[in-house]
């Protein structure tokens, strides 16, 4: 995973303001073109039709004025959940989104140099970054050195080198140059770089189904078709017993929707966007559902870096003497050892020994 430099997005998935924003999304949703995609919800929005159609059909069935009402309700939420996972991945997608094009550019011409937003540029422009600058899209630097902060794609704290004519010449747009001057050569088009993928995905465009997904989505659809022919079979059962009356198109209905897994069905997109989107408050981008489902197996995470998950100031505790050494001889050398190293670690071996042994710190002109 990566970590993006989107801010986190306030407010739980019932938050009323997110409730509120996502609605007309979730309205939207009843298309039947989209909601054929769920064949579960598919069946349930049918059967909102149908007893919607029923009771003005006889205004005086309260019964199945219920009954619509619950359809209606069953079926707008799961569109309103999917609708507000949707809509937490794409507010952290307008972070980045304002981080990218917020950007301007020093582009390079033949008379020198012009100011244009970062998405303007195209493959084989030329841009000019200096200390403090960010870098306007992906590229390769063609001139200069520079270290460049990429903590906000990479996770990588400590500065890195870039320069030109070398392996280490790639950069990506949304890094920061922290010295000197480079002039990077574009080589994404817009609307493909590094930060255009990583908003794609976080707002769920990108969003693969996952295996699981795939068989759960067959399995729902094939204990729908069950109960659907359950359901049916059951009017010519009930006119051949005389019970006609007790087995009306409205109670079918009502029937067929508590057999059939709506609930799976329903939530089971929104599941999958709120998984990234969980990762994505942790500044963690997933780059497939897959990997979220993965990520929820893993017990044991080996990691190459420290710096990046840890704080990187280790302690000295104690002094550990080997034979024919006394612990103050030993904190004496180790003091005067570390009396130059101005990592956490040295500070703590100076401070140690000053406070476990009485040992002064001392200057290096002293020794």
């Amino acid at each position: 995973g990566h970590r993006p430099s989107a801010g986190r997005v306030g407010g739980g998935l019932f938050d009323p303001k997110q409730l509120l924003a996502s609605f007309p999304d979730a309205v939207r949703k009843l298309d039947p073109r989209v909601m054929v995609k769920s064949p579960v919800m598919f069946v349930v929005l049918v059967g909102s039709v149908v007893t919607t159609v029923l009771a003005v059909m006889d205004p005086g069935d309260w019964f199945g004025w219920a009954i619509t009402v619950w359809l209606w309700l069953t079926t707008v939420f799961a569109n309103l959940a999917e609708a507000v996972a949707e809509g937490r991945g794409k507010a952290q997608a307008d972070t980045l989104r304002k981080a990218k094009t917020g950007t301007v550019a020093r582009r390079l011409t033949a008379t020198g140099e012009e100011r244009v937003p970062g998405t303007d540029l195209g493959v084989g422009d030329r841009v000019v970054c200096e200390a403090g600058d960010v870098i306007p899209g992906d590229g390769d630097v063609v001139e200069g050195v520079a270290s460049v902060d990429e903590s906000a794609i990479t996770g990588e704290s400590a500065p890195v080198i870039r320069e030109s004519g070398g392996d280490r010449c790639a950069v990506t747009g949304g890094t920061k140059v922290l010295s000197d001057r480079i002039v990077v050569k574009i080589t994404a088009k817009p609307g493909e770089t590094f930060i255009d993928r990583m908003i794609a995905l976080v707002e769920g465009a990108a969003r693969q189904k996952t295996p699981n997904e795939i068989a759960l989505n067959i399995l729902l659809a094939s204990l729908t078709i069950v109960f659907l022919l359950a359901v049916v079979t059951l009017k010519p059962f009930a006119i051949y017993a005389g019970a006609d009356e007790q087995t009306s198109m409205i109670v079918l209905t009502a029937l067929l929707v508590c057999l059939i897994p709506t609930t799976i069905g329903a939530l089971l997109s929104a599941i999958g966007i709120a998984g990234m989107d969980r990762l994505v408050q942790r500044n963690v981008l997933a780059m497939s559902g897959r990997a979220v489902e993965a990520a929820g197996d893993v017990s044991t995470l080996l990691l190459d870096k420290t710096g990046t998950i840890t704080l990187g100031n280790r302690q000295a505790a104690e002094f550990l003497p080997v034979k024919g050494t006394t612990a103050a001889e030993l904190a004496d050398a180790a003091q005067l050892s570390s009396l130059a190293d101005e990592t956490p670690e040295g500070r703590s071996v100076v401070v140690l020994a000053k406070e476990k042994y009485g040992l002064r710190e001392r200057h290096q002109g002293e020794l």
